[in-house]
C-alpha cells in the first residue's frame, strides 16, 4: 500500500511539473509577444539562454543548466545499464540439453513477437509522420542545425557493432551498441563458465542495484523540477507547436499498443498451437491489466506465473524459466514506444526520418530493449540511447526528449500489457511445442 501511494505521489509531481511546465511556458511565450526585446533578452539571459552558445557568455540561464544537469545524468547511465542488464539476462540462460532447447525456442519466440511488434508500429509512425501529425514548426537555424546531420548507412551498423577497442566503445553515447554486442558475449561467456562466475555475477547484480536506485532517485525527485524547467524553457522558446504533435505522439502509440496486444499474441497461439485465442485472453487479460496499473514487469510475475500454471497448464519447469527471463529480456512494447517516440522526436527536431533509418531504429531498440530493467520508466530512458545510437542529439532532439519525458506515463502504462502477456503467450507456445502443457486445464 505505501509503495503504491508513493507511485502515486511521483505520477502526480511529474503531473504538477508538466502542467506548470506548460503554464508557465505559454505564459512567457504571450509575454514575450507583449513587452520590448531589451525586458525580454534579460529575462532568457536569466532563464532560459544556452550558456554553451556565443551569445550565452554573459548569460546564467538556470533553466537551462537544471535540465542539462537532468538530461546528462539520464545519459550517465546508458553505458552501465545496457552493460550490467544485458550481461545478467544474458547470463541467466541455462545451457544444459533440455533447457538449452527451451532457451532456443523461448528467444525465438520473443525474437519474432520484437520484429512483428517494430515492424507494425514503424508502419503507423511513419504514416502518421507522413501525415504531418508531428510536424512542428522551428526555428530557420534550429532547422538547419538539425538536418544537417551525416548521412548513415544502417548496413554500417553490421561492422560497428563489433567494436576495436571496448574501451572506446565504452566512452561515447554513440558507440551503445557496441557496448551491447560486449553485454552479450560477456554474460554468454560467464553463463558457459557456470559457477565459477558467481562473484562477477554478484558484482554485476549489486551495480545493477546501484544503477537502479540512482535511476529512481533522479527521475522521481529531480525529475519533476528538470521537466518543469524543460517544458517552460521549450515553450518560451518555441511556442505551443509542440502540443498538438505531441497529443498525436500518446494517442497514436496507446491505440497501437493496445491493438497488438488483442491481434498479435491470440493470432501467435492460433498459429503455433492450434489452440483457442478467446481463452488465452480471457485468462490472460488480468495479468495485462495489473501491468498496466503498477507499470512493472517485476510487479507482474507472481501473478502471471500462477495464472500459467492454475490456469492455463503450463509446466512448473518451463514456466519457472521463461517467465524470470522474458521479465527481463521480453521488452517489446517498449521497443513500439521507441519506435512511436523516436519518430516523433526526430521529426519534431527537423529530422526527416525514411523507413531505412526505422529499420536501425528498430534494430537498435530491440538490442537495447532486451537489456531495460523491469521497472518503471527504464524504457523512456532508452530512448536516449536509441537517438545516441543513430546520432541524434542535438539540443532540438533533447528538448523534444524531455517534452516525451514528461509526457510519457500514459504510453508506458499502456507498453507493459504487451510485455507482460508476451511473456505468457512465449510460455504457452514453449509448453505446447514440449508437449508439456495440461490442454485440459487450458480449455477449462
Amino acid at each position: 500500500m505505501a509503495k503504491e501511494k508513493k507511485q502515486n505521489n511521483i505520477v502526480r509531481n511529474m503531473m504538477i511539473a508538466l502542467v506548470g511546465g506548460l503554464v508557465v511556458g505559454l505564459g512567457f511565450m504571450l509575454l514575450k509577444q507583449q513587452m520590448s526585446e531589451g525586458t525580454w533578452n534579460v529575462i532568457n539571459a536569466l532563464l532560459f539562454q544556452d550558456i554553451t552558445a556565443d551569445q550565452g557568455f554573459h548569460s546564467i540561464g538556470l533553466f537551462y543548466i537544471i535540465g542539462q544537469l537532468f538530461m546528462r545524468g539520464l545519459q550517465m547511465a546508458i553505458v552501465p545499464l545496457v552493460l550490467v542488464s544485458l550481461s545478467l539476462a544474458m547470463c541467466s540462460i541455462s545451457s544444459s540439453s533440455k533447457l538449452g532447447r527451451i532457451a532456443g525456442r523461448t528467444l525465438i519466440g520473443f525474437f519474432c513477437f520484437y520484429v512483428v511488434g517494430a515492424c507494425i508500429a514503424g508502419i503507423v509512425a511513419f504514416a502518421m509522420k507522413s501525415a504531418g501529425f508531428f510536424n512542428v514548426k522551428l526555428p530557420a537555424e534550429a532547422v538547419t542545425e538539425a538536418a544537417t546531420l551525416d548521412q548513415f548507412n544502417p548496413l554500417a551498423t553490421i561492422v560497428t557493432a563489433v567494436p576495436s577497442n571496448i574501451g572506446t566503445a565504452f566512452s561515447s553515447n554513440n558507440s551503445i551498441l557496441a557496448v551491447v554486442v560486449v553485454a552479450i558475449v560477456l554474460g554468454l561467456c560467464m553463463n558457459a563458465l557456470g559457477d565459477k562466475m558467481d562473484p562477477l555475477k554478484k558484482v554485476l547484480e549489486n551495480l545493477s542495484d546501484i544503477i537502479n536506485l540512482y535511476l529512481t532517485f533522479l527521475i522521481n525527485k529531480v525529475g519533476p523540477v528538470a521537466i518543469f524547467c524543460l517544458i517552460s524553457r521549450t515553450f518560451a522558446i518555441y511556442g505551443a507547436e509542440y502540443l498538438a504533435p505531441a497529443a498525436a505522439y500518446i494517442v497514436g502509440a496507446m491505440l497501437t499498443l493496445f491493438v497488438l496486444v488483442v491481434t498479435i499474441y491470440p493470432i501467435g497461439i492460433g498459429l503455433t498451437t492450434g489452440l483457442s485465442p478467446m481463452k488465452f485472453l480471457k485468462k490472460i487479460a488480468k495479468v495485462g491489466v495489473f501491468g498496466f496499473s503498477t507499470n512493472s514487469s517485476a510487479a507482474c510475475l507472481p501473478l502471471n506465473t500462477r495464472t500459467c500454471l492454475d490456469e492455463l497448464g503450463c509446466s512448473q519447469e518451463i514456466t519457472s524459466f521463461v517467465l524470470p527471463t522474458g521479465m527481463t529480456i521480453n521488452m517489446n512494447g517498449t521497443t513500439v514506444m521507441h519506435m512511436f517516440a523516436v519518430t516523433f522526436i526526430a521529426t519534431a527536431s527537423g529530422i526527416d526520418i525514411t523507413p531505412a533509418n526505422l529499420i536501425t531504429v528498430a534494430f537498435l531498440s530491440i538490442c537495447a530493449a532486451m537489456g531495460c530493467p523491469a521497472i518503471p520508466i527504464a524504457g523512456t530512458t532508452l530512448i536516449v540511447t536509441i537517438l545516441s545510437g543513430m546520432g541524434w542529439t542535438s539540443d532540438l532532439c533533447m528538448i523534444a526528449y524531455a517534452l516525451v519525458v514528461a509526457i510519457n506515463r500514459p504510453v508506458e502504462m499502456a507498453l507493459l500489457p504487451l510485455n507482460v502477456i508476451g511473456d505468457a503467450t512465449v510460455n504457452v507456445i514453449v509448453n505446447k511445442k514440449e508437449n508439456e502443457l495440461n490442454v485440459n486445464k487450458y480449455n477449462a
